[in-house]
C-alpha cells in the first residue's frame, strides 16, 4: 500500500487540505491551476465578484469541455464505423468477382 501524500490547493481564495496518492499529485495541482486561472478570466472579463458564480461558471466551461469531447468522439468512431463498413463491402464486391 502506497503512503499517502498530504498537500493543500488554493482555489478561489480557501485552501484545501486533501490526502492523495502521490500519482494524482500532479494532476491535481494543474486541475487547481486552471480553476484559478480561469476563475481569474471570468472576474476580470464579467465583473462577477460572487466567487460561488465564479465556480459555477468554471464547472460548467470545464464540464461542457469534456461532454463536447465525449460528442466530438461519438462523431469520429461514427466515421470511422461508416469507412469500414464502405471498405468491408468493397473487398467483398472483389472477392466475389472471381
Amino acid at each position: 500500500m502506497a503512503e499517502k501524500l498530504k498537500i493543500k490547493l488554493s482555489i478561489a481564495d480557501r485552501v484545501y487540505p486533501l490526502t492523495i496518492d502521490p500519482s494524482q499529485e500532479e494532476g491535481l495541482r494543474k486541475a487547481a491551476k486552471n480553476i484559478e486561472q480561469l476563475a481569474k478570466k471570468f472576474e476580470q472579463n464579467y465583473a462577477v465578484r460572487d466567487k460561488q458564480d465564479v465556480l459555477a461558471m468554471c464547472a460548467l466551461q470545464f464540464a461542457s469541455k469534456i461532454e463536447q469531447r465525449g460528442l466530438d468522439k461519438m462523431e469520429d468512431t461514427r466515421e470511422v464505423v461508416e469507412r469500414l463498413t464502405a471498405l468491408d463491402e468493397l473487398v467483398n464486391q472483389k472477392l466475389s468477382i472471381k
